[in-house]
């Protein structure tokens, strides 16, 4: 972690460099800016992706070719997390030194931003309803409350799954032409020992979901915070004794309705949501009229639920142009990022699902969705 740490603080500071002597264009190049308050408004170039915020996740740190990359693709928008190292030592990241910190990070390399993934304050004592919950829920409000009114951020992805996470079986499968791609198999996981924790039934989750909602939603609604439900990866029913109940269409619509709020939403990461069984134009229209998709993991998959595999976004069962169509055509305008990529030849498959070269292929692949829906559209008028 420190080592991560310093990686993070040492490419921030190169990279920063390399825009102050002209290497990368500073934010002011690319941004919109409301001359009354200072405040980024939206970049220039976003407009032109039917509107949508182009987005990449940074969850390895600030990694230099890849933010060069992208910004070359212009693709500004940063997903990740707040990390307080950039603050100075023992900063939490609630601080808002922390948060400014991160914030400004960004913005020395030319980007926006706009989401937080995988946020502090939300672990296994507020999803397990162990002691301290509340004082972690309350660390998150405030958290939430720093980091809304320090970096403009208004949405926030996380999800439901205490203990154990996004999980694979195998994260090298060969894929189209040789590409490493990730993949699950119940069967090879069903009979893994239990944690430390034993058996958490799906009871106990929704009464944690419905705990959590209700003291922070209230508190979302105040600040204008979009909260974005991520759906479990994968879906089965527990993993180590672990229940799963973020795992069907019927379930997102019961967590909705514990706390109906335009500002209790979802992020709509459709391969998680095609492995469900679910049609992703449909479900997309139908989320859409209550206005609760917020965030959007556009990617691709085969299989079903219990046995499944990533693929490129152009191979895999859902019908991506009518998945694309479908934002645009609910007016759905926030971030939207590719997510989980295969590793192409020449790329390390060190972080499955997060090659650089994979990443371009899919943002080139999405930009060209975009382009000819947009374009189908102007002509129809």
């Amino acid at each position: 972690m420190k080592n991560k740490r310093r990686e993070f603080i040492r490419n921030s500071a190169s990279l920063a460099a390399a825009a102050s002597f002209g290497g990368i264009h500073t934010i002011t190049d690319q941004f919109i800016v409301d001359k009354s308050t200072g405040e980024i408004v939206r970049s220039a170039h976003m407009a032109k992706d039917a509107g949508m915020e182009m987005s990449e996740a940074y969850f390895y740190g600030m990694q230099e070719q890849k933010i060069a990359l992208v910004r070359q693709m212009e693709v500004l928008g940063a997903v990740g997390a707040v990390n307080s190292s950039l603050a100075g030592k023992d900063v939490q990241p609630l601080d808002p030194k922390a948060i400014t910190a991160t914030k400004e990070a960004w913005e020395n390399v030319g980007l926006k931003f706009n989401v937080v993934e995988g946020p502090a304050y939300l672990g296994n004592k507020t999803k397990l309803g162990l002691e301290g919950r509340d004082e972690e829920i309350a660390n998150f409000i405030t958290y939430m409350k720093n980091l809304r009114q320090h970096s403009k951020v208004d949405v926030i992805c996380y999800n439901w799954m205490p203990v154990i996470g996004w999980y694979r079986t195998k994260n090298d499968k060969p894929g189209r032409g040789g590409a490493l791609v990730t993949a699950f198999d119940y069967e090879d996981a069903k009979n893994l020992p239990l944690t430390e924790f034993g058996e958490v039934s799906k009871d106990k989750l929704w009464e944690t979901l419905t705990y959590f909602l209700k003291a922070v939603v209230p508190e979302a609604e105040k600040i204008g915070m979009k909260l974005a439900m991520h759906p479990d990866d994968p879906q089965v029913d527990s993993l180590k004794g672990i229940s799963r109940i973020m795992t069907t269409v019927d379930n997102f619509r019961r967590m909705l309705d514990i706390y109906p709020s335009t500002y209790n939403g979802i992020t709509m990461c459709q391969g998680n949501f095609s492995l469900m069984g679910a049609d992703i134009p449909a479900i997309v229209k139908d989320f859409g009229k209550r206005g609760v998709i917020h965030f959007v993991h556009f990617r691709n998959v085969r299989g079903g639920k219990f046995k499944f595999e990533e693929t490129f976004h152009d191979e895999g069962q859902i019908d991506m142009y009518a998945a694309m169509k479908a934002y645009y055509d609910i007016g759905f305008r926030g971030p939207i990022r590719p997510d989980h990529v295969p590793t192409m030849a020449g790329d390390s498959n060190e972080h499955p699902g997060y090659s650089i070269i994979g990443t371009l292929f899919a943002l080139g692949y999405m930009r060209g969705l975009m382009e000819a829906i947009v374009k189908a559209d102007n002509h129809k008028k």
